[in-house]
């Protein structure tokens, strides 16, 4: 892209390049860093408003029946609660013009009261804490549609390309409730998992989240296909896919024992597939040995082919690359390893660690969720191709770094910061790794975070605390400095005589990191701050250098 000025339609480029920088912002996430203003909806929604903190979910059973040809869907949702503390007030979140038909808890019909996207649901007596209550809801309605699957929210109504019906969800962002009554908050995942039934045409096969316990005809045209996850799940993952499904079947070995390893895809794409996800257990191999083991044995592996680019879907990771390396045939980095692996294998796969095992309270650090998975590309990259590849995959990406706003959001009203997330979050981590300069402690840490963190919801600051304390560097002003404000840091410089001079400027006060420099035939190690330092070498230096792995600036 630097050679753009030697082109002769400069402009038709230009547009070219605002367009792939549009597309690949995010690949797969509901962009929701725009809003400027908020609403009491916004509050509701991404608060733990007094109505939703008296209670705790322990699990969704869902049942859905859509109808393909008035997009129209009706269901159940049966949830399971343990109550915190004592209440009679619930909220439940469910997005118009989806509607909320009854609420029944122990054979009696509660009131509601709906306020926009939620309802204010009634109990006639305060429910005992310590107790554990169960709450049907029956739904229906016309659920939002998403027009441009991933990165907009709904539900999906395509067809196959030979027009056959073909359907799923990508909701991430928009949440869970644009088609299904839940507690909405990312801070409060079922804990013993949910089941999915869906009932469809028999024609038609319906793949879910987890391991199926069956496919039951009715006798009527429909069929029940009926999937559960038993490990927490958040809410924007569990998700229904529908169509003229294949599948087949492969062990992995993995560190914790046989992962079934199962792979959906429309008919007509099996051999591609077949050849194609040969990526998949080079993946888990790659990340379990960097991250830790795959967290979720007990429902499984898949990958489902869907009909929008891709989503991190716990144990049903949504698959629409194409069958081809890079993203959509493209390198991102611009470095040329990133055609040489398919993306959506690998982004999507690394979420299963950092997002769905690893998953931040508020949506506001999603950070987490997108900067260590953009490093796992880099990861990847290095355990196919080796550390510079790697390195040079990570610092090509650089190239799609905005600094538009922070990388952190506001936080209680759900939403998210920058989508500078995924590329300035992945060279943060990259950053990281090199002032740590120790692969062994900082391949610890990432195994440690998913096994501290293992099947939890946290937050941005017990990351960052967490790695400032493994690895023994106070990281928290360098979190500050690329987490919560837009200034990259300037390393100045001054090369006089025998004397090298710097300091970092454009940085919050007492801002400092290691640096690893050059000058001569000289590499060494200097820690600048904001005031002077002096440096005194035995020859004239020559020429000066930062460590290009480290994400900063220079100015002579």
């Amino acid at each position: 892209m630097t050679r753009l000025k030697r082109c002769p339609n400069t402009f038709s480029l230009l547009i070219f390049y605002f367009l792939f920088l549009l597309l690949a912002t995010s690949c797969a996430a509901q962009p929701l860093s725009d809003k400027k203003k908020f609403t009491r909806q916004d509050t509701l929604r991404g608060t733990i408003t007094p109505e939703r903190a008296w209670w705790d979910v322990l699990q969704y059973d869902i049942q859905v029946q859509p109808d393909y040809t008035t997009k129209t869907i009706k269901g159940s949702n049966r949830i399971t609660v343990k109550v915190l503390q004592a209440g009679n007030q619930m909220q439940i979140d469910l997005q118009q013009p989806m509607q909320a038909d009854s609420f029944t808890w122990n054979g009696q019909q509660l009131t509601a009261k709906r306020e926009g996207n939620v309802y204010h649901v009634h109990f006639p007596n305060s429910l005992p804490a310590g107790s554990r209550q169960v709450i049907d809801i029956l739904f229906s309605g016309k659920p939002r549609e998403a027009v441009r699957p991933p990165w907009d929210g709904g539900w999906v109504w395509s067809k196959d390309k030979m027009g056959r019906p073909w359907m799923t969800v990508a909701c991430q962002g928009t949440g869970a409730s644009v088609w299904y009554p839940c507690k909405d908050h990312q801070s409060d995942e079922p804990d013993n998992g949910a089941t999915l039934t869906m009932r469809v045409p028999d024609t038609l096969k319906a793949v879910g989240n987890g391991r199926l316990q069956n496919n039951q005809p009715h006798g009527d045209g429909t069929t029940s296909w009926t999937w559960k996850v038993v490990n927490p799940i958040n809410n924007y993952n569990i998700v229904p896919y529908i169509g003229y499904y294949v599948s087949w079947h492969e062990n992995f070995a993995g560190e914790k024992g046989n992962l079934d390893c199962d792979y959906w895809v429309i008919d007509y794409n099996l051999e591609k597939a077949k050849n194609q996800f040969k990526q998949a257990p080079k993946m888990l191999t790659c990340f379990e040995y960097w991250f830790g083991p795959y967290p979720f044995y007990e429902d499984g592996y898949k990958l489902v082919e869907s009909p929008h680019l891709g989503m991190e879907h716990q144990s049903a990771v949504a698959y629409g690359n194409g069958f081809q390396n890079g993203y959509l045939g493209r390198d991102l980095s611009g470095s040329g390893w990133g055609s040489k692996w398919d993306f959506i294998i690998v982004h999507e796969s690394g979420h299963e660690w950092f997002a769905n095992n690893i998953t931040t309270k508020d949506i506001a650090d999603m950070w987490i969720h997108e900067g260590f998975t953009n490093y796992s590309e880099t990861i990847f990259t290095t355990c196919e191709y080796g550390p510079e590849a790697g390195n040079e995959y990570c610092i090509g990406t650089r190239q799609l770094i905005q600094n538009d706003i922070p990388l952190i959001g506001h936080y209680g009203v759900n939403q998210e910061g920058s989508g500078d997330m995924y590329y300035k979050g992945g060279n943060l981590v990259h950053t990281i790794r090199y002032c740590i300069n120790n692969d062994s402690t900082f391949r610890n840490i990432l195994r440690g975070l998913n096994k501290t963190f293992y099947h939890s919801t946290t937050t941005s600051k017990d990351v960052e605390e967490y790695i400032s304390k493994q690895s023994g560097i106070d990281f928290s002003k360098l979190f500050d400095q690329y987490l919560r404000t837009t200034k990259i840091p300037v390393l100045e410089y001054q090369v006089k005589g025998q004397e090298i001079k710097y300091r970092f400027t454009n940085c919050i006060k007492g801002f400092t990191m290691p640096l690893k420099v050059t000058w001569g035939n000289t590499t060494e190690w200097i820690q600048p701050t904001e005031n002077w330092k002096t440096l005194t070498t035995k020859n004239a230096p020559g020429t000066f250098s930062v460590d290009k792995n480290f994400y900063i600036k220079t100015k002579k």
